[in-house]
């Protein structure tokens, strides 16, 4: 998979859950639920979660400035964004080409880019690492509380 396909493919995942919170907050406030919030505000913050992880990994990747890779992770907090951040992302060049640290690529120098070289080439392992590291943030995360007090 290329750095654009898994960024489109992340940023669609992003909006998609956006759309099914709003959804969930539409359907309690309207009086019909409450029961979608809970499943649709984790599955939002979990895929939240993974899109600001590969925003970081695609980032390093494709050696976006500071500004750019910030930009792209503000873009998971404005519901929707994500899919005009990763086209503008694409219409400049920045999603073009293969991993640069890929096996037989450029070799890795700083220690961000020896982490990605190495899930580059154990990507189930780097998976399955990610998903790890995704599932103790979120749990942190619910054990700290909802991010607005509950009445």
């Amino acid at each position: 998979m290329t750095p654009r396909e898994l960024y489109r493919r992340s940023a669609l995942a992003e909006a998609v859950t956006w759309t099914l919170l709003i959804l969930g907050m539409v359907l309690k406030y309207t009086g019909v639920s409450e029961a979608f919030v809970p499943v649709f505000g984790m599955l939002h913050g979990v895929v939240f979660l993974a899109y600001c992880v590969v925003t970081c990994f695609v980032w390093v990747d494709r050696q976006w400035s500071a500004g750019f890779g910030a930009l792209g992770l503000a873009s998971a907090f404005v519901p929707w964004a994500t899919i005009s951040f990763e086209r503008r992302a694409q219409r400049s060049g920045r999603l073009t080409g293969g991993w640069r640290l890929a096996p037989g690529g450029e070799h890795p120098v700083t220690v961000l880019e020896r982490v990605q070289a190495w899930s580059l080439r154990s990507p189930v392992l780097a998976v399955l690492a990610g998903a790890a590291g995704v599932a103790v943030v979120a749990s942190v995360l619910l054990h700290l509380g909802p991010p607005v007090p509950r009445d």
